[in-house]
């Protein structure tokens, strides 16, 4: 096949790779003529994933995969268009920003021939494959879908870092607007990847046919908005262990220990492009789901929480020095999307502290771009709060933080042995 990936990003590009590694002619779009350039290179554009240097190196010199910022190359007679273009959420009102879907739809639109399979991967509201997406593509395309074109949704399920193992751990969910354009995109993603054999699900790991778009779309959704949920209470209940004096973890340990409960992780922040965004996409078709609500809101007060915590033991903060450890929003990746990090900032500084930041995955200048001064172990500090779960935060003790007076674990990452003699709290730690 022929086949047009749109947005080369961190799971747009796997994807790409993944399809060309199955014998496809693979094509992808993406604005950044950097990320085009990269790509053309057989270089990596971000660090980290696994596996996709050496696929980049050996399927972009055989001539299988190469990057456009052109719709007019990529999309005219291509056997399938995927789509993986970042959808967007207003932090005040809680709406989905669909500027940059638009225009990748809209680019797309003007460029599709018939006998396409389009086939959205981007989490969307329920409804919207349906009711946004084909009267767009069929006012500009002049085409009409479930006759000369196919328009399905099929969520990516994957990890950044280990999207090619979760590409065949996981089933992949596609739905259409129509049984033949369910039937086209399930044909299509069984000819593009693998499944690992597994024994625990209902049905056999592969393509699984949802039905229709609305049903894939809520799926993903469901998923992730189920997690969010799970640790908002998982919070409510370590507060209130931080009020009771007992350990939460012992409790969630022991109620894990039967099959019917599975509480998270309590946690200072909900960070990155999935968790803290997808559920306020399913408020915006159910606005009553009040559940949902109340632990996305919930979930959003943990880091000042935490500063509020230092304030109760230290009295003040003013002119402290305070190092928040970890500016990713979570442990191995580097990547600042909805990170507690800026929360934290935010809270600290407005109890007057001097505020720095430490990541080993940042130099620097990087953190400088964010506005943040840069610390370094073995120098001075008051106080450290951990943000996120690196595993070099696992053996750090008061030795590599010079006077340190508190630490703030909102990951449970640190050994509590290491720290004796120095106050250590964590999040349902007790008093």
């Amino acid at each position: 096949m022929r086949i047009a990936v749109v947005a080369l990003g961190k799971i747009g590009l796997p994807l790409a790779v993944q399809y060309a590694g199955k014998g496809h002619e693979v094509i992808g779009v993406d604005v950044n003529p950097a990320t085009v350039e990269a790509v053309n290179a057989a270089r990596e554009p971000f660090p980290g994933e696994a596996e996709l240097a050496d696929r980049l190196a050996r399927l972009v010199p055989a001539g299988a995969l190469r990057a456009t910022t052109d719709y007019a190359e990529a999309i005219p007679g291509a056997d399938a268009v995927v789509l993986v273009v970042p959808l967007f959420v207003n932090d005040e009102t809680w709406e989905p920003d669909f500027e940059w879907m638009d225009a990748a739809t809209r680019s797309l639109a003007e460029h599709l021939t018939p006998g396409t399979l389009v086939s959205y991967e981007t989490t969307l509201p329920v409804g919207t494959t349906r009711g946004r997406w084909k009267p767009l593509i069929e006012e500009i395309s002049g085409l009409k879908e479930g006759e000369d074109f196919h328009l399905v949704f099929s969520p990516e399920r994957v990890l950044t870092g280990r999207v090619f193992a979760d590409l065949r751990r996981y089933p992949k969910l596609v739905g259409g607007l129509n049984q033949a354009g369910t039937e086209a995109g399930i044909r299509f993603y069984e000819q593009v990847l693998d499944f690992d054999e597994r024994t625990d699900l209902p049905h056999p790991n592969g393509v699984w046919d949802m039905g229709t778009a609305e049903a894939a779309e809520m799926a993903k959704l469901a998923e992730t908005t189920y997690r969010d949920v799970n640790i908002g209470l998982a919070n409510q209940f370590a507060v209130y262990a931080d009020k009771a004096g007992f350990d939460i973890q012992r409790v969630i340990d022991a109620c894990n220990s039967q099959p019917y409960s599975h509480i998270h992780r309590p946690g200072i922040a909900v960070g990155g492009h999935c968790i803290p965004v997808y559920p306020r996409l399913y408020l915006s078709t159910d606005p009553d789901a009040s559940i949902v609500r109340t632990a996305r809101s919930f979930n959003a007060t943990m880091p000042q929480y935490v500063v509020d915590r230092a304030v109760e033991v230290l009295g003040s903060l003013e002119g402290m020095r305070v190092v928040v450890l970890g500016a990713s929003y979570r442990g191995k990746v580097k990547e600042t999307a909805f990170s507690g990090v800026f929360p934290t900032v935010e809270a600290l500084r407005k109890q007057g502290a001097q505020v720095l930041v430490h990541d080993p995955m940042y130099t620097d200048a990087e953190l400088a771009g964010f506005g943040w001064d840069a610390y370094h172990l073995g120098d001075a500090v008051d106080v450290a709060i951990v943000q996120a779960d690196h595993p070099e935060y696992a053996t750090l003790a008061p030795a590599d933080l010079p006077g340190v007076r508190l630490l703030l674990d909102g990951r449970r990452v640190t050994d509590p042995a290491l720290w004796a003699g120095t106050p250590r709290l964590t999040i349902g730690g007790g008093k």
